[in-house]
């Protein structure tokens, strides 16, 4: 594992092998690829057939909420450097613009910390953009719970996500990279992860890479089933969203 953090890398210059050259030298599993991509599936296809009567109470208090489309459609960095459209319950107002959040980006990934860490009502600092008004009421409670990402479940039947990996990121947030940050792109992100159960927004954004490059020497499918299951308990408890 590259270690060592260079000069931010432009989008210029991020090619598809770009990313490919830090690919990570875990070996493969033969079978693993072939069951996670089974899991996915059942699960999605499951998920989305249950869960389909909330997503249509979502989908209608959005669109009651405030003017505009239910669904978010964002251009979003997938694996090996690949751009693809991710689907959310829109939780902002339409005519909300990045600016907030590419400083926050910046910040976060550069460690300035100090210039984004709010205290939770628990007395804990979480990494999030301060008073940003761009969310709506209805999609602060979404944001809380996840429940946001519930379209994202399209994008893992289509093949582009998978249930468990590196949560995906914009584009200008890779601008923002290191070398070594990359290695993060080397397989399908993800709906949850290891920084999702083990702290989501109170952690810095080193402490979140590391634990998704973990994840990758790691995988297996008893770790994704693992992963999983300790994300329900976690989004039950409403913490706030990485």
């Amino acid at each position: 594992m590259i270690e060592v953090k260079t000069k931010p890398i432009t989008w210029s210059r991020l090619s598809v092998e770009t990313v490919e050259a830090t690919r990570l030298t875990v070996p493969e599993v033969s079978l693993y690829p072939i069951a996670k991509r089974v899991m996915d599936v059942v699960l999605a296809l499951v998920a989305l057939v249950a869960l389909s009567p909330l997503m249509a109470l979502i989908a209608l208090a959005v669109k009651l909420d405030s003017p505009g489309p239910a669904i978010f459609r964002q251009t979003r960095v997938g694996r090996w450097g690949r751009d693809f459209t991710m689907y959310k319950f829109r939780s902002m107002r339409v005519d909300a613009d990045d600016l907030l959040h590419r400083e926050f980006a910046k910040n976060y990934i550069n460690g300035d910390t100090a210039k984004i860490g709010i205290p939770s009502a628990s007395g804990q600092i979480v990494y999030k953009p301060n008073g940003d008004n761009r969310i709506t009421r209805v999609g602060k409670f979404l944001r809380q719970t996840s429940l946001d990402e519930l379209p994202n479940l399209v994008n893992v039947l289509k093949g582009e996500m998978s249930v468990v990996g590196p949560r995906p990121v914009v584009r200008y947030e890779v601008e923002q990279y290191s070398k070594w940050h990359l290695q993060r792109l080397a397989v399908l992100p993800g709906l949850t992860g290891l920084p999702q159960i083990r702290g989501r927004g109170r952690l810095t954004f080193e402490k979140a890479i590391r634990l998704d490059l973990e994840y990758i020497e790691r995988r297996c499918l008893l770790l994704d089933i693992e992963i999983v299951l300790q994300t329900f308990p976690v989004l039950l408890k409403f913490k706030a969203t990485a």
